[in-house]
């Protein structure tokens, strides 16, 4: 094949600004991978933090809003609806400019880092965490020495006006309001054995959500009352309970175990205390987004969007379970099944510290499950290795509803809860779930 002089000249010419362009030789970022690893530093410092399962909603919540509003800001397309424009937010004015920066993903992740590190008490630790992602993507070539430092203004501006909008959901007035006192009488929840921890996050529905407008639309049914009496409905739940714990097979023990995600577990050697550190219910739905999201080879945006949109899900789920819990106050099968039918008797997870009604787990898988199956479609079949890093080992799914019903039955395999709890909190998930898509599905 034979070059004339000029198309010689041209050539050459072209290679040498493709190579100035920093980004010819720059090896492929598995983004939905890249995404998901940096995430997942947020998540290892909640763990060491002991975030409660709410508040470890809350700061997914606004770390991936704040990866969204990166992409979002420098002109990003996403296949669904814009996800503020069905929030309470949806009239703030961010004052966010449209940039000059190469690579929107760098700046993402990096203002996602730095929400977390804002947003929680051992947050410094992501210092290192954002370092070592500066180096990675200037070894990449995402970025270059020279455009670093308005990629990293950028980052700060987005992370900064993040942090503006948590500081005034309501989370800093939670100290100053009237402590929870356990009521007096039967059928009230009491402080559980081993390490009997006080009420956790008694006040979280004045904690404003991203989608709920009145919380009053999403409570449960009534729950069965308090009756010892045989044959009523909270006695066969309390017996059902009971019985179904003491012949427990080896695939339930797995079940329960492997939906745990119980962040405050207590164990004691003598008269030592150890904390068991765990992932929280909806750290374990963030990782089966990040699973969904590598599967699906989602674009970065995508990805962005679609962590943006369970981590805001999420968030409202607990607000709307937390009060139907403070509201109901009900007792927990353990405490019930010691003082009236077994005093030995221990369920096989460890109970939360905090009433029964309805299962925390049961509304928040439930209300991800569907806006996962919105996105992804219905029948996604994924292998879930969210608990792998835990010490379990992986397990496949057929759906993400199959999934949340699994997550809602482990509660009654792990004797935590009654099943009233579990099969209203699928429902007032459901609903959760159901509105939230409603809003942000794209139905062309």
């Amino acid at each position: 094949m034979k070059f004339s002089f000029s198309k010689i000249i041209l050539i050459t010419l072209l290679s040498f600004a493709l190579i100035g362009s920093g980004n010819l030789f720059a090896k492929p970022m598995n983004w939905p991978k890249v995404y998901s690893e940096n995430l997942f530093h947020i998540t290892e410092v909640m763990v060491t933090d002991v975030a409660s399962p709410p508040v470890a909603a809350r700061i997914y919540a606004y770390s991936n809003l704040a990866a969204y509003l990166v992409i979002k800001s420098q002109g990003g397309s996403f296949s669904n609806q814009d996800i503020l424009a069905n929030t309470y937010l949806e009239n703030h004015d961010w004052g966010i400019p449209e940039s000059n920066v190469t690579s929107p993903e760098f700046v993402s992740i990096l203002a996602m880092l730095k929400v977390g590190q804002d947003i929680m008490p051992s947050g410094y630790l992501l210092e290192k965490r954002q370092e070592e992602w500066i180096e990675i993507a200037l070894k990449n070539k995402v970025i270059s020495k020279k455009n670093l430092t308005e990629h990293k203004e950028l980052a700060n501006l987005v992370a900064d006006k993040v942090m503006e909008i948590a500081k005034k959901d309501g989370y800093l007035q939670l100290s100053t309001l009237t402590r929870y006192t356990p009521q007096k009488g039967e059928g009230f929840w009491y402080p559980t054995p081993p390490a009997y921890i006080a009420a956790v996050e008694p006040e979280w529905e004045t904690i404003q959500p991203f989608f709920i407008k009145d919380l009053e639309d999403f409570e449960p049914a009534p729950m069965a009352p308090f009756d010892m009496a045989e044959g009523s409905s909270f006695h066969n739940q309390l017996m059902e309970v009971y019985n179904t714990t003491n012949e427990l097979n080896e695939e339930r023990k797995l079940i329960a175990n492997f939906w745990d995600c119980n962040p405050f577990k207590v164990e004691f050697s003598g008269h030592m205390a150890i904390g068991v550190k765990k992932i929280s219910p909806g750290g374990h739905w963030i990782g089966i987004t990040g699973i969904a999201a590598q599967k699906a080879n989602l674009s970065f945006a995508e990805t962005a969007y679609v962590h943006a949109l369970v981590g805001m899900t999420l968030h409202d789920a607990f607000i709307s379970c937390w009060k139907a819990k403070y509201d109901t106050d009900r007792i927990r099968p353990e405490t019930v099944i010691n003082q009236k039918l077994d005093q030995r008797w221990r369920p096989l997870l460890q109970t939360p510290p905090f009433p029964e009604y309805t299962s925390g787990h049961s509304v928040i898988s439930r209300a991800s499950a569907v806006v996962l199956t919105g996105y992804f479609g219905d029948n996604f079949e994924f292998i879930d290795s969210s608990e792998t890093y835990f010490g379990l080992p992986e397990r496949p799914f057929p759906s993400f509803l199959y999934a949340s019903e699994e997550a809602a039955i482990s509660r009654l395999y792990g004797g935590i809860h009654f099943r009233d709890a579990i099969e209203e909190g699928v429902k007032q998930g459901g609903k959760i779930g159901v509105m939230i898509w409603s809003k942000v599905g794209n139905d062309d």
